[in-house]
C-alpha cells in the first residue's frame, strides 16, 4: 500500500511539471522610447496565459520601483495552438494606452509577441530572463 501511495505521488508530480507551459517566465521586453524596458511574468490564469508587468527598469538598467503600470496585467486570454505558437488574446501597450489582439510565437528563450488593433501592428522580441 505504501509503494501505491508512493506511485501516486509521484504520478502527480510529473503531470504538473509536464502540464507547465513552455512560455511561462519571466521575459525582458524590448527597449522602449526612453531606452528602459519591462520585466513581464507569464504564467498560466486559468486555461490560458496572463502576463503581469513585474518592473520597471530605465535605460541605465535600474529599477524603477516607482513605475506606475508595476504589478498590472499586460497579456491576457493567450491559447497554446501548438508549434509555439498562441493566438486569441490580447495586450495592453502602457506607452500608448491601447489594447491589441495578440499573438505570440515561442522559439526558444526569444518571444515574438505582436499585436494589431484595425490593420495596424506592432510586433517586439521578447528574451527570457527566468
Amino acid at each position: 500500500m505504501k509503494t501505491f501511495a508512493l506511485a501516486v505521488v509521484a504520478a502527480i508530480i510529473s503531470a504538473g511539471a509536464a502540464l507547465a507551459d513552455p512560455a511561462a517566465g519571466t521575459w525582458r521586453t524590448e527597449p522602449g522610447d526612453t531606452g528602459g524596458h519591462l520585466l513581464v511574468t507569464i504564467a498560466p490564469c486559468g486555461a490560458a496565459l496572463c502576463g503581469t508587468i513585474a518592473r520597471a527598469v530605465d535605460a541605465d538598467g535600474k529599477a524603477s520601483d516607482d513605475y506606475e503600470h508595476q504589478g498590472k496585467q499586460m497579456l491576457w486570454d493567450m491559447q497554446a495552438s501548438g508549434n509555439g505558437a498562441y493566438g486569441g488574446g490580447k495586450i495592453w501597450a502602457p506607452d500608448r494606452d491601447r489594447t491589441y489582439n495578440s499573438k505570440m510565437q515561442l522559439n526558444g528563450d526569444a518571444l515574438e509577441v505582436s499585436g494589431c488593433v484595425l490593420g495596424i501592428c506592432r510586433a517586439q522580441i521578447w528574451q527570457r530572463v527566468q
